[in-house]
């Protein structure tokens, strides 16, 4: 993924503190931008505005404020000189934030070149269908690394890629802490990804580790070691992987993203490539719609957002990382890189956001809450989402018409053929269950299961 040698920077340069500002961070799949206007987002607390710029054809990232009056660029428009507009007053900015327009001034007037006008812009690189954004000082981007998954890059047509995103109503470092234990798996996502006949002891080594991150290697890997060998890569400060290789299945990545929002909120960004020995799962994956896939791994997602939520604030009441060892009781090696993962940020001072308190924990409806969590952000759950209801009134018209014609058809003629009857009988039948059926893959857009299926009767 990426040299250690070249890493190092990562973070910034003193070799004991981890700076979170100095890394680059995923903020979107391009393919849920939309090119024609701006689109909001956070990044370490940092409200910021990311805009399509046609001139330069390149995705720029400002920070969400016009210089003007303090109001935020994101609510403006990309004008039609392809500046972004700000939504008070007009001033335009250039791809690098330079102001271009003060419609207010005299002709004659040059307040634009002020370097007061000027927005502050960040540097962004386009990668394997994300949007990188360097949160830090712009000078130390291009000697910073972005976090890849470098085997994408080799025999990109061989590989077979799945991607959801998720913003999570927990810290960046609890979804590492997460994502890291596999252990977990058979016991909260059972009956979704996981079994619990699965369950067996889990011996976790640690390989290597410095500032920027560490590698460890699960040697009898998952399901009973059916699955084969399972190697870890943490990435600091929000990438890690697993990859794992079994004859049956072909090669499996797991790779996670996490990029921190504000004091108790994360963007989760999902990948899992595949490299099958078969050609069959391959072809089904290409034919599963993206928006069919996101609805099943939200419902994953949703299996551990509740308990993660509250452990969160758990941890915070006992001291937090710093008291981790008393906090944890972590008697077998199956926590093994957890235990690494709060090691490494107290020996790196990299608590996030450590002035900060988390709120007041959220009711369990907020927190299985899809709607704003993703498919509002995501271009293929709305776009679905968008022709589900509007199949749905079209169900109803249907329906409506063809028995409206049917009691119209009965009312002038003492006989109906067979076929009418048949129409008649089946058609609100019909048009009735389609329409429920719509109705419960449309709530599935907004809001995610209270019970999660591990709770479920056998």
């Amino acid at each position: 993924m990426i040299n250690q040698e070249n890493s190092l920077i990562i973070g910034g340069n003193d070799p004991d503190y981890f700076d979170w500002q100095e890394v680059w961070y995923p903020v979107h799949y391009i393919e849920d931008l939309d090119k024609k206007r701006p689109t909001a987002f956070t990044l370490l607390e940092k409200n910021i505005v990311i805009w399509w710029d046609q001139k330069n054809n390149q995705w720029s990232v400002f920070e969400d404020q016009c210089p003007h009056r303090l109001a935020p660029l994101s609510e403006g428009r990309i004008n039609e000189s392809g500046c972004l507009e700000c939504p008070y007053h007009g001033w335009a900015f250039s791809g690098q934030g330079n102001c271009e327009v003060i419609p207010q001034q005299l002709p004659q007037g040059k307040a634009e070149k002020s370097s007061r006008a000027s927005v502050k812009s960040f540097p962004t690189q386009v990668k394997q269908g994300l949007l990188f954004v360097y949160a830090g000082k712009e000078e130390n981007a291009e000697k910073t690394p972005i976090p890849m998954v470098d085997v994408l890059e080799e025999d990109n047509d061989e590989w077979v890629c799945l991607n959801t995103f998720r913003d999570l109503p927990y810290d960046a470092l609890t979804l590492m802490e997460n994502v890291l234990d596999s252990s977990h798996i058979p016991y909260t996502h059972h009956k979704s990804v996981g079994n619990r006949a699965n369950v067996s002891s889990v011996e976790l080594e640690v390989i290597e580790s410095g500032k920027w991150g560490f590698k460890g290697v699960w040697e009898e890997g998952p399901r009973k070691g059916t699955l084969g060998r399972q190697e870890t890569t943490f990435l600091a400060p929000g990438m890690m992987y697993h990859d794992l290789t079994s004859k049956q299945f072909g090669r499996t990545l797991t790779v996670v993203y996490a990029t921190p929002i504000t004091k108790g909120k994360c963007r989760l960004f999902a990948r899992f490539p595949f490299k099958f020995s078969s050609p069959i799962p391959k072809l089904f994956i290409k034919l599963t719609p993206r928006w069919y896939s996101h609805i099943g791994q939200n419902g994953v997602l949703e299996d551990d957002q509740i308990f993660l939520h509250h452990q969160e604030r758990f941890l915070e009441q006992k001291g937090g990382n710093a008291n981790v060892a008393k906090a944890f009781y972590l008697p077998t090696k199956a926590d093994l890189f957890v235990f690494e993962l709060h090691s490494w940020i107290n020996q790196y001072q990299a608590q996030l956001f450590p002035e900060k308190s988390l709120s007041p924990a959220l009711s369990s409806e907020i927190l299985l809450d899809r709607y704003h969590s993703h498919t509002k952000h995501c271009s293929s759950c709305r776009t679905a989402l968008k022709n589900i209801q509007r199949l749905k009134v079209g169900v109803a018209i249907a329906t409506s018409v063809i028995w409206s014609v049917i009691i119209g058809l009965l009312l002038i003629f003492d006989n109906l053929s067979l076929w009418g009857m048949m129409l008649s009988i089946v058609t609100v039948p019909l048009g009735v269950i389609s329409w429920f059926a719509l109705s419960r893959l449309e709530k599935q857009f907004f809001k995610g299961r209270e019970i999660p299926p591990r709770n479920l009767k056998e």
